[in-house]
């Protein structure tokens, strides 16, 4: 479907459900998954530049800008996953069908993303930072501490 159909019918959906019709919001079958799909972006924007925007509609804690094998450059779409699935909801009415550095945006839910299984490529040290993050950690009971470990040696193997 073209992209600004899209938009138009997730526009029209939005003001249907403004008018009350009774039923409940068409965001509801997406309350289990905190993901949303961006296309339409300039080529030229990096992740910190895709933060820079979204982040005003919740925490951002994980974003999947596709990019070219080889060449490393954007393919112009990514995945966002928002920290509370209440900010998919506000991105997506908010955000869809804007002009972004001169190009109309998509932004819609995703029902079922799955992150890329590329571990194998990483060294030890951005393993660690991926699946440990970069936050500070509170502090653990020891018993906590063991079983973290223990599952960080799982995801290892």
């Amino acid at each position: 479907m073209n992209p600004l159909t899209n938009m138009k019918n997730v526009t029209k959906l939005s003001e249907l459900e403004l008018k009350g019709n009774g039923k409940s919001s068409w965001h509801d079958m997406y309350k289990d998954s905190a993901w949303i799909f961006v296309g339409g972006l300039p080529y030229d924007l990096t992740e910190g530049d895709i933060i820079s925007v979204f982040s005003q509609y919740g925490e951002i804690v994980n974003l999947n800008l596709i990019r070219d094998k080889t060449s490393g450059k954007s393919k112009g779409f990514c995945f966002i996953c928002f920290e509370d699935q209440r900010s998919t909801v506000l991105t997506v009415d908010n955000l869809n069908g804007i002009k972004l550095l001169g190009r109309f945006i998509r932004v819609d839910h995703v029902s079922e993303y799955k992150v890329p299984k590329d571990h194998e490529k990483l060294d030890d040290e951005t393993r660690k930072i991926y699946f440990e993050g970069c936050a500070p950690v509170a502090q653990l009971s020891p018993e906590k501490s063991r079983k973290k470990r223990k599952i960080w040696i799982i995801l290892m193997n």
